[in-house]
């Protein structure tokens, strides 16, 4: 398959700085999309997999599944795509498409496995997938997304990961009018859960260690704001809550909030913790209560999220960095020190 070098920012080991690159796309299929990206999001995943921490990392690694661009050109067979569209590629870059899940729309859960943006085995086109932190990138126009004009491009990148990661979830669970649920932890997803739970018409209660986030949490629309360290507050909330999503990752004690939950109620978790999470039985056999996990969501429902979000105007509380300073973004990554998520301009690629 023919092939052209592009610019792009990647590792070329585990844990080592990112820095200039040249990397390989593949030159357009018929059903292939080509788009310029002109922002990228940060996420906390893309530093976990630079610094190998799950295991099974490729380098030299481009990370980056948060991409927002221009369509610049587009294969003989593609429909759903004209040149100069705003375009948007997430998590999923390609699945088998002929599982029962694929067939649903929920490519997510593919039986054979999802292909990433990134550091993902290419199985239709061999070698392996290089993700955002470049100059572009060609996709089948089955894995991507229209951009509604409305949205603020650099703030909607966050949404191809941190938006339907949350978002799937709520819908799910039937979040709305009625309902009364506890986000737990602000930072990346946390920050925009507040902004979609309350889009759909739900009671929002922010859970936070944070007295700082307190007040900011009423200013992404909460309705109430709980400092979790404080046993007084806790203890007035308990058997309130029809749902809670938990975007925590780091080591907590989900018992605390399996019991401020309503009989039937459920957390939800979307974090990432390093270590097992000990749940009690009679946490979860009072009440009936469940503890269960999401973890993004397919195609179709992203384009759902990222039109529900275009018509409540929801986009992420960014921070825009150029991509030469993207080292010193991930060392203030993993010190939590952003609000609420880092942004890559991508024609600073171009300096």
């Amino acid at each position: 398959m023919e092939t052209k070098n592009i610019k792009a920012f990647g590792a070329d080991a585990a844990a080592a700085a990112l820095t200039p690159m040249q990397i390989q796309r593949r030159t357009l299929t018929p059903h292939d999309v080509e788009i310029e990206i002109l922002f990228c999001g940060i996420c906390h995943s893309d530093l976990h997999q630079v610094k190998n921490d799950f295991g099974g990392a490729m380098f030299p690694m481009v990370p980056g599944h948060e991409m927002v661009g221009r369509v610049t050109a587009i294969g003989d067979h593609v429909t759903k795509f004209k040149v100069g569209d705003l375009a948007a590629v997430g998590c999923i870059v390609d699945s088998c498409r002929v599982c029962e899940y694929c067939k649903e729309s929920q490519e997510q859960f593919c039986d054979e496995g999802v292909t990433f943006s990134f550091n993902s085995a290419d199985k239709t086109h061999g070698g392996y997938t290089f993700g955002g932190y470049s100059e572009s990138i060609v996709t089948d126009e089955k894995y991507v997304l229209h951009v509604p004009e409305s949205l603020d491009l650099a703030a909607a990148a966050p949404l191809l990961c941190a938006g339907i990661t949350v978002y799937s979830p709520l819908k799910h669970w039937n979040v709305g009018p009625g309902t009364k649920v506890g986000i737990l932890g602000i930072g990346g997803l946390g920050h925009v859960a507040i902004k979609i739970a309350k889009a759909m018409g739900a009671h929002v209660v922010v859970l936070t260690t944070s007295a700082t986030k307190v007040a900011d949490a009423k200013r992404l629309g909460a309705d109430e704001a709980v400092l979790t360290t404080d046993p007084a507050q806790m203890a007035k909330l308990t058997r309130s809550l029809n749902f809670i999503l938990d975007t925590v990752s780091a080591k907590h004690d989900v018992n605390a909030y399996l019991n401020l939950l309503k009989p039937d109620g459920s957390v939800v978790l979307v974090g990432l913790p390093p270590e097992p999470l000990s749940i009690a039985a009679f946490s979860v056999v009072a009440g009936r209560r469940s503890f269960s996990g999401s973890n993004i969501g397919g195609i179709a429902e992203t384009q759902e999220m990222l039109d529900f979000c275009a018509k409540h105007n929801i986009t992420a509380d960014i921070e825009l960095i150029n991509i030469q300073d993207i080292n010193e973004a991930y060392e203030r990554l993993e010190k939590g020190d952003v609000h609420y998520r880092f942004v890559i301009d991508m024609a600073s690629l171009k300096n």
